[in-house]
């Protein structure tokens, strides 16, 4: 059971515009991002509870602009200030349709770009300060909640054509006996990852051959590597990563929305031969049917499409699947509007049989999504096959309890929270543009 009555009232919330200069080493590189300085615009929720504790949450960026999603927090202020955290915690469902149905803010929208990133950031800290006063990590407070409460947590709005609260109650019913089984098995085995650290596009051939190396003795089983600048050197860093992890462990590739439709078919026929497990945003994140017609093409050369790191709402993504267009669900947990939609894709992933695969990388999103993964495990689907979450080995040493790889696997995150408490002096060095990471390399 999981305690709701959650005495206390939101007093304050504070936002941080915090960048790592990521960009001077490539880490990060892709074909459309070419110099990324991992960025977040981040929130503290304080309370007059007395105990200390305050919520964490985030929005993922990528350098210029963060200011903007920040100012964009600030916006949702009034929201959220003066509330009692029971307004939240007896009914979460609703206080996400507060925040993003301000009949004004919500023209920013409608539920997506910036106004929806910035409610990604204060919604994760109401989750993340509801599991630090009960004392549970973010997926065994999802995973304790009965099937009739997470459904709650879904705006059902425009999903009841393909799936309805009562259907998903039921699905979610069907797994229940068996939860605490599969959450015994998962604390032991962790969750599978992948690794993108191996082949940003930026890297050297060497550094390519190295990171490789390191990481099968890590124990990865699945790399990812960035493609879509040239084909012919794409097929060249194919043929070096294919040679160094072997024939039988995964390979994936990540063209970051670089193609035309057309282009994607082609380019992806080329790199066919290095045998890849999916082809991720081949094209614009909002194009349903150029997805879907390049899902029909590279299905006979066994590859699936994988997209949803840009994807900004549980809508589009119904279109998706509605229209077979991905194989592997990537949702965002800062794209989306935060816990709430991510468990509305998830119910909406299981429905269709699509496994969900949580982007990550980046600044926290690899603390956020073993959440999601676990809790999809022991209470959404009760599947492990074809999941698998994606990790980034750049700025966990900034959080005070950080994700732990082991063997290529997620551990179960064990901390109270959400694990995206960043600590107070990373906050403050390398806050922008004033902290003393920024004036340091400051021409």
């Amino acid at each position: 059971m999981v305690d709701t009555k959650i005495a206390g009232t939101i007093t304050e919330l504070v936002t941080h515009d915090i960048r790592f200069p990521t960009s001077r080493d490539a880490h990060g590189s892709d074909a459309m991002n070419r110099d990324p300085d991992y960025s977040a615009a981040y929130v503290i929720l304080e309370t007059d509870r007395g105990d200390g504790i305050t919520g964490h949450g985030l929005t993922f960026t990528i350098g210029r602009g963060t200011e903007i999603v920040a100012a964009a927090v600030n916006a949702l202020k009034p929201l959220v200030i003066g509330r009692a955290i029971a307004e939240f915690t007896d009914a979460p469902g609703a206080f996400w349709k507060l925040l993003t149905g301000d009949s004004q803010l919500r023209w920013l929208g409608p539920e997506k770009g910036v106004i929806h990133m910035a409610t990604a950031a204060v919604v994760n800290a109401l989750w993340d300060l509801w599991a630090k006063i009960v004392g549970k990590p973010l997926w065994k407070l999802l995973s304790d909640l009965s099937p009739a409460q997470i459904v709650e947590l879904v705006d059902w709005r425009y999903l009841t054509d393909v799936l309805t609260p009562e259907a998903a109650t039921r699905a979610l019913d069907a797994l229940v006996p068996t939860r605490s089984a599969r959450e015994r098995a998962i604390r032991a085995s962790g969750y599978p990852a992948y690794t993108t650290s191996v082949g940003w596009l930026g890297y050297s051939d060497e550094t390519l051959r190295l990171r490789c190396r390191d990481a099968i003795a890590s124990g990865f089983d699945a790399f990812k590597m960035k493609v879509g600048h040239d084909v012919d050197d794409d097929e060249r860093r194919a043929a070096i990563i294919r040679q160094e992890i072997g024939p039988d462990r995964a390979l994936m590739f990540d063209a970051n929305q670089r193609w035309d439709v057309h282009q994607a078919i082609e380019w992806t026929r080329r790199l066919a031969r290095y045998g890849p497990r999916w082809i991720e945003e081949p094209t614009s994140p909002d194009d349903v049917l150029g997805h879907a017609a390049i899902a029909r093409a590279v299905e006979p050369w066994g590859i699936g499409v994988a997209t949803g790191e840009h994807c900004p709402n549980r809508v589009v993504f119904k279109q998706l699947m509605q229209a077979r267009a991905m194989a592997f669900c990537q949702l965002d947990f800062c794209r989306l509007g935060g816990v709430n939609e991510v468990v509305a894709v998830q119910l909406l992933a299981a429905h269709f049989n699509i496994p969900v695969c949580p982007h990550a990388g980046g600044v926290g999103l690899c603390e956020y999504a073993p959440h999601a993964s676990v809790f999809d495990y022991v209470a959404v689907t009760g599947s492990l096959g074809n999941r698998t979450v994606e990790y980034v080995d750049h700025l966990h040493e900034h959080f005070v309890h950080p994700c732990v790889i082991r063997d290529g696997r997620y551990l179960v995150p064990l901390s109270p929270g959400t694990n995206i408490t960043i600590k107070h002096a990373s906050l403050t060095a390398h806050a922008y543009p004033e902290g003393s990471v920024w004036r340091s390399i400051r021409p």
